[in-house]
């Protein structure tokens, strides 16, 4: 249950989600199905890697469509953004598999708009679980 926390508390995911390099603040969480988020990623450094929303953030809107306690949270999320290669709606499952004192979060990202490549993304994503074990295991 203490790695769902993670995936479902703001105080946590500010502290693990973000990539390296962001920074993560929670505007809003309501986490139940049909609950809205709003989270502002901020760069540490703008000039290497300019925002979506603007130069030097990624404003993220989320509506919780699926929402099972312990297990499962299903998202859909759309960026803040004039650009069209970040338009869209992308959704993101998390899953987690406890098995006794050991628990295996599983993810999958579909709809990805086309302005995140498939490194880019996969970089991000595998820096944000870094986190969340370095955050869980504490």
């Amino acid at each position: 249950m203490r790695v769902f926390a993670a995936l479902t508390t703001p105080e946590s995911l500010e502290q693990w989600l973000a990539p390296d390099g962001m920074t993560a603040r929670v505007e809003r969480f309501d986490a139940r199905a049909g609950g809205e988020t709003r989270m502002v990623l901020t760069y540490d450094d703008a000039s290497d890697a300019p925002g979506k929303s603007d130069a030097a953030h990624d404003v993220v809107e989320t509506t919780i469509v699926e929402f099972e306690p312990g297990v499962r949270i299903v998202q859909a999320i759309t960026f803040e953004t004039d650009d069209d290669a970040f338009a869209g709606v992308m959704r993101m499952t998390w899953e987690v598999l406890a098995d006794g004192a050991h628990s295996q979060v599983l993810f999958r990202a579909e709809d990805v708009p086309s302005g995140i490549s498939a490194e880019d993304h996969i970089e991000g994503l595998t820096a944000s679980l870094r986190n969340l074990a370095a955050l869980v295991e504490r």
